[in-house]
């Protein structure tokens, strides 16, 4: 294959379809068939990354090796391919904007007028074909955010009717999620929203090519060659997206349908051998036939909202088909948890996974979830956040020092167990700013990390400003909290563990983001075992 071919994924009726979904369905199966395959994410809102967005206004800020603070959607790219993304696979159009302004700083227009048309979209068609131009690729599929008809998107669908123009006949295709509801009234599916949003796409100068379309109910035939007709696709371009019990089904529904057939006769492209699903197939089995079942406690302060905690509830069904387990993750909100309650509220809980987060809100019920862990013998697990609670519960209750806490929620503490880094203190921008992306990490031998990962080198992605403070390493080891993953060039703590507990440990990077279904993050598949294990007892 000389050129990457593209495949643009839009979306209408309404937001929350799944467009993430189907693009990273039909990645996997074109994958599947030997084409090297990858996703990128085009955001409309004008922040140049999710990274200082509230959770609870956008889900997870999901970050990949490079260090980019990315879109939710790229988590489901690299669980679904197992391919890692960087960031190249998501832009926004603040990053857009942002780039195109510096040039005119900087004087590359040559006193040129600069407008959306032609300026914005040239910068968006060169974001677009970045990683197809890398010759890495095969096919890139693009994912615009938003539904069609948005004020914001409208720069993006633009661009993408530029992009196919100059990419000639075979080389571009469009694919348009849209909704076929179900009136319960009417007891029928409608497809006047879908011709709708057809209609709006094409006033934009684009057709669609396929269409995908989200119902609760199996669309007729007649519905089919109706939607065909009035959307001006092909019978066989009008694929259904049923519910599905999991979203990784979802590939084997596309298989059913026939998308990765249709894309490929669009693109002119040969079908190769038959998708490959052997493995998948198997994570799926063992999904649905679990032979075990865990309560996990997931104590977070962003538990209202699922998508806060994305990453860490996938890789849970990861490691839970991993261990033949179905895990119940069990949200329960850091706020209300005190000395008082802790024991009602944790009780029958076959494992404690403390979350990540940022700022000082629900911190002391976070640390007393800790150590109800500790003290039961309760598996626990801590990430970032959590690890820091973990190292100033054994400092309070264990060594000694009752005020010792993070800097980040008391700097009058006289016992800073946790800290900012040096070089963070003189930064005041809050975006893109942390220690971002992935770093190495020293693995201590006749460790439970050791035990874990196998090896004494591992990679893995961090999102945070705050770190164990060296100060207190030697200390707090001496009375049992053992240091047994360090950063190799800087020295800082990377893992927490206890001895004579059946699963203790606390790391300060993120090891949900790399969890995918091909490789379930090693810690998270070993603390369902040690959930397991435990229920037995």
């Amino acid at each position: 294959m000389n050129q990457t071919k593209y495949i643009f994924v839009t979306g209408g009726v309404t937001s929350s379809l799944g467009k993430g979904i189907i693009a990273a369905s039909l990645a996997k199966l074109l994958q599947a068939r030997g084409y090297r395959t990858t996703i990128q994410k085009f955001d409309p809102y004008i922040n140049v990354d999710p990274g200082t967005l509230n959770p609870y206004e956008h889900g997870e800020c999901y970050v990949t090796d490079d260090g980019a603070e990315t879109d939710l959607d790229l988590g489901h790219y690299e669980r679904f391919l197992n391919v890692p993304t960087s960031q190249a696979n998501n832009v926004t159009t603040g990053r857009i904007y942002l780039s195109v302004i510096e040039k005119e700083r900087r004087g590359e227009f040559l006193g040129k007028t600069v407008q959306v048309v032609p300026h914005i979209t040239n910068e968006i068609k060169e974001r677009m074909q970045l990683l197809g131009k890398s010759g890495d690729y095969d096919i890139v599929i693009t994912e615009i955010g938003g539904t069609v008809g948005d004020i914001e998107s409208l720069p993006y669908i633009e661009s993408v009717r530029q992009l196919v123009w100059e990419l000639g006949e075979h080389n571009g295709l469009v694919i348009h999620l849209t909704l076929v509801p179900y009136l319960a009234a009417a007891g029928e599916l409608k497809t006047k929203p879908t011709q709708h949003s057809v209609k709006t796409l094409m006033e934009s100068g684009i057709k669609a090519d396929i269409l995908v379309c989200r119902t609760e109910h199996e669309i007729s035939d007649e519905i089919r060659n109706k939607l065909a007709l009035f959307c001006n696709v092909k019978r066989e371009a009008v694929i259904q997206s049923i519910d599905a019990s999991t979203i990784y089904e979802v590939p084997n529904l596309m298989l059913e349908e026939g998308l990765d057939i249709v894309a490929l006769k669009k693109l002119d492209l040969p079908k190769k051998a038959a998708p490959d699903l052997k493995n998948w197939n198997t994570f799926l089995r063992r999904l649905k036939h679990p032979k075990h079942v865990v309560n996990i406690g997931l104590i977070g302060k962003y538990v209202e909202m699922q998508d806060c905690y994305k990453s860490i509830l996938e890789a849970f069904i990861h490691s839970g088909a991993a261990n033949e387990t179905k895990v119940n993750v069990i949200s329960i909100h850091s706020e209300h948890i005190d000395a008082t309650n802790i024991n009602e509220k944790l009780a029958g809980l076959d494992g404690i996974l403390v979350a990540p987060g940022f700022g000082e809100r629900g911190i002391e019920g976070k640390i007393e979830a800790v150590r109800y862990a500790r003290e039961n013998k309760v598996p626990f697990f801590g990430i970032c956040l959590g690890m820091q609670m973990a190292i100033i519960e054994y400092a309070r209750n264990i060594v000694g020092y009752p005020d010792a806490n993070s800097t980040e929620m008391n700097e009058q503490t006289s016992h800073p167990v946790v800290n900012l880094m040096e070089e963070q203190k003189t930064i005041t921008d809050k975006g893109g700013t942390m220690r971002l992306g992935a770093w190495k990490c020293d693995v201590k031998q006749d460790s439970l990390a050791y035990k874990i990962y196998g090896k004494e080198t591992i990679s893995e992605r961090h999102r945070h400003r705050y770190e164990y403070n060296s100060n207190y390493v030697a200390q707090l080891q001496n009375a049992g909290l053992i240091a047994s993953g360090v950063n190799p060039d800087t020295g800082l703590v990377e893992i927490i563990e206890l001895e004579n507990h059946p699963f203790f440990i606390g790391v300060q990077y993120h090891p949900e983001y790399k969890s995918t279904v091909a490789n379930p993050h090693p810690i998270f598949v070993n603390f369902v075992a040690a959930a397991v294990q435990a229920k037995k007892k």
